[in-house]
């Protein structure tokens, strides 16, 4: 479950005080394949990641799903503190214009400086002078959202609440939301100055329930660049779906117009798993046991009995229970999901142990055919002696914004929709 993404150029003096790196996915295995850059929906070309190129913010898909994964995250869940429809609406009208801005390189409205002095400016500033770095903006509704505005008929049969799993520990302030919205970025500071804004811009309308940063991403969506290790030193995501691996993306990820209902028609489902790693167990525990509880070596990432990373792993050769043979298709009823999850390390938990391990992103045409599925095998995984999932959410995530008067979420809440 590993995957590879382009390396960046040389890191800037803010990258390397930045969020550190490293990467977990713990999920589904998918397959490989290339990039190219065209509209939001697609990989972008690599050269243009080393220059901090822009990524398409238009397209039938929202960017951010099958883009090429960056470095850094910002993750955001809010609830709407407002019970007024066109209010609401207005603001992701606002909120996609001030994406289409940022995606681009450029401030909100009419900047950070220059206008009236006695009113607080447009765009908060702390982007100035940074280059686009692939900023990608990727919003989300979740199940609450559809108890609000008079929504209940519209909300897919495969946004389900989640049931409880095996070893679940949820703290309720880490999960949920009526919204989402997912920043990937190369500069950690452009992923937090998009973030920041969107909630200046959605004061008294929404407010930030929880959020989540990342570092070190743990999947790759661009299989021929190198691959991702995660906290615990195991590559993860070695066959994740592939941007470019268009048949697949129509299959597992991309919701069809008959899956229903129509306005969810090109979007896709996400799942965010805040999972918990007892690194200093871990740390503590044999090379052989490790390999055997992933099923694969260390050093070069190959499944067991396999001399390569990408060769085709052989499941019964692994333990019953290793993580890699629960977690394939071949165990899952062909079961696969696309991983975009980051490493994340939020201080100690005041016992002197690092609070650390994997923020889960994982994208889906049908939670109940893809994330359910294989967490429910995964209950027999070793692996959960030295994880812990602590936080939760589910969001639909609607198709791309096709036009400039096209905007976040309009399938939905357009009347005539």
């Amino acid at each position: 479950m590993t995957d590879n993404s382009a390396e960046a150029a040389a890191p800037s003096r803010r990258a390397l005080i930045g969020w550190g790196g490293a990467g977990l996915a713990l999920g589904a295995v998918a397959a490989g394949g290339t990039v190219a850059m065209a509209t939001a929906g697609d990989d972008a070309d690599q050269a243009g990641a080393e220059t901090g190129a822009a990524i398409a913010f238009h397209g039938d898909h929202q960017a951010g799903v099958s883009t090429p994964v960056q470095d850094r995250l910002h993750f955001a869940a809010f609830d709407v503190t407002t019970d007024d429809r066109a209010a609401f609406v207005q603001m992701l009208k606002d909120w996609t214009e001030a994406a289409r801005k940022m995606t681009a390189g450029q401030a909100v409205g009419e900047g950070a400086y220059g206008g009236l002095a006695e009113a607080p400016p447009d765009d908060t500033g702390e982007a100035l002078g940074l280059k686009p770095s692939r900023l990608t903006l990727t919003i989300g509704f979740g199940p609450s959202l559809f108890g609000k505005f008079g929504l209940q008929d519209q909300r897919p049969e495969a946004l389900i609440d989640l049931p409880k799993f095996a070893g679940d520990n949820l703290d309720k302030n880490r999960s949920g939301g009526d919204l989402c919205i997912q920043a990937c970025a190369d500069d950690p500071q452009v992923a937090v100055h998009a973030i920041r804004n969107l909630a200046r811009i959605g004061f008294g309308k929404v407010v930030i329930r929880w959020s989540q940063l990342g570092f070190g991403k743990t999947s790759s969506t661009t299989p021929e660049a190198q691959t991702p290790r995660n906290l615990m030193g195991f590559k993860d995501g070695t066959r994740n779906i592939a941007g470019t691996e268009t048949d697949r993306l129509k299959k597992f990820v991309w919701v069809d117009e008959k899956d229903g209902p129509g306005w969810m028609a090109g979007g896709s489902y996400l799942v965010a798993r805040r999972i918990r790693m007892h690194i200093e167990t871990w740390d503590r525990t044999s090379l052989q046991e490790q390999e055997d509880i992933f099923g694969r070596d260390k050093g070069e990432g190959a499944p067991v009995g396999k001399a390569k990373e990408r060769d085709e792993p052989f499941l019964k050769a692994m333990l019953p229970d290793a993580h890699v043979r629960l977690a394939h298709p071949d165990s899952n009823q062909g079961a696969t999901i696309l991983r975009r999850g980051y490493s994340f390390t939020d201080g100690t938990d005041g016992l002197g142990r690092l609070d650390a391990g994997l923020f889960f992103l994982a994208y889906q045409r049908d939670v109940r055919e893809g994330f359910v599925r294989i967490q429910r095998n995964l209950a027999k995984d070793t692996l959960n002696e030295y994880i812990q999932h602590v936080g939760s959410a589910v969001f639909a995530v609607p198709p791309g914004v096709r036009g400039t008067d096209d905007w976040w979420g309009s399938t939905l809440l357009t009347e005539e929709a």
